[in-house]
């Protein structure tokens, strides 16, 4: 009686060489998430060590803006005001968002030099530390936007706030990897602080931060809006909030587009400079 032999066993494939050093990178960031949560948590002491309003500081600036710019470009843009506040709001709580991002992720490897100097660690710990603490006021602007438009309206789309959650997994992202692209640029170029300073200035009146981007379009300028993440930013953000449903399916094509892009080139960077980026700090 012959017996048949069994089938040999499948070799494992091997995973490839650069997915498994991603892996291994991430892996060695999440080990120190004791590390760089406490990089957090001391900024944030030393930030608002001695003030009465502590985190609250964080605030005052968006819902004085919004009291400001409600008060004049609610008439000129006839608008309600039950309306536009929560549309301001909206704005400038991204922009707070997105100016702390930059400017804190310009700063993040030089205010990071003593411990990058005596603690071998990912250097991407840095910029997600400063994400991570402009995020927080960011997530504070939310609650004090959603109270918002309970006061000017009476009711919020509770049923749609989930998709806020794809709109917040991107920004998170673009969050970071934006952080981490300023840190590297701004320890070879010094200037760039204060450069990204004017063109966020610029940035932010081609941007419908406080007005409609259909007032563009209205004028043969569609194309600052249809070609800004920025404006696509705050759709995503502003559809459930203020309007109770989704954003386009193009605004989260377009913003995961920009995503991967920021994060090749975040990529990109830490491998040719992460070697080397502390004999220039």
């Amino acid at each position: 009686m012959s017996v048949r032999a069994l089938p040999s066993e499948v070799p494992a494939r091997p995973v490839p060489a650069a997915v498994q050093a991603v892996a291994d990178y991430f892996y060695q960031i999440w080990r120190r998430r004791y590390f760089w949560w406490s990089l957090v948590k001391i900024d944030l002491r030393t930030r608002y060590r001695g003030t009465y309003l502590g985190l609250g500081w964080s605030l005052l600036n968006p819902i004085l803006m919004t009291m400001v710019m409600c008060l004049v470009f609610a008439k000129l843009f006839h608008q309600p005001l039950a309306t536009y506040a929560p549309f301001v709001l909206s704005g400038l709580a991204f922009w707070n968002y997105l100016t702390g991002i930059v400017m804190d992720g310009c700063h993040s490897f030089r205010r990071g030099e003593a411990y990058i100097r005596q603690h071998p660690a990912p250097l991407a710990i840095y910029p997600l530390k400063a994400s991570l603490v402009v995020g927080i006021h960011f997530l504070m602007a939310l609650v004090v936007l959603l109270g918002t438009v309970w006061l000017a309206r009476g009711t919020v789309p509770w049923h749609a706030l989930w998709l806020l959650i794809p709109a917040l997994g991107l920004f998170a992202v673009l969050g970071w990897t934006t952080a981490l692209v300023m840190g590297v640029v701004n320890v070879w170029f010094e200037d760039t602080a204060q450069l990204s300073q004017v063109v966020l200035r610029a940035l932010f009146y081609v941007t419908p931060v406080f007005y409609d981007g259909e007032m563009l379009h209205k004028h043969g300028l569609g194309w600052v809006v249809d070609w800004n993440p920025l404006a696509a930013c705050l759709d995503v953000l502003r559809a459930p909030v203020l309007h109770g449903q989704p954003a386009p399916l193009s605004a989260y094509g377009f913003l995961a587009a920009v995503a991967l892009a920021m994060i090749a080139l975040a990529a990109l960077l830490l491998w040719k400079v992460e070697r080397k980026l502390i004999f220039y700090l």
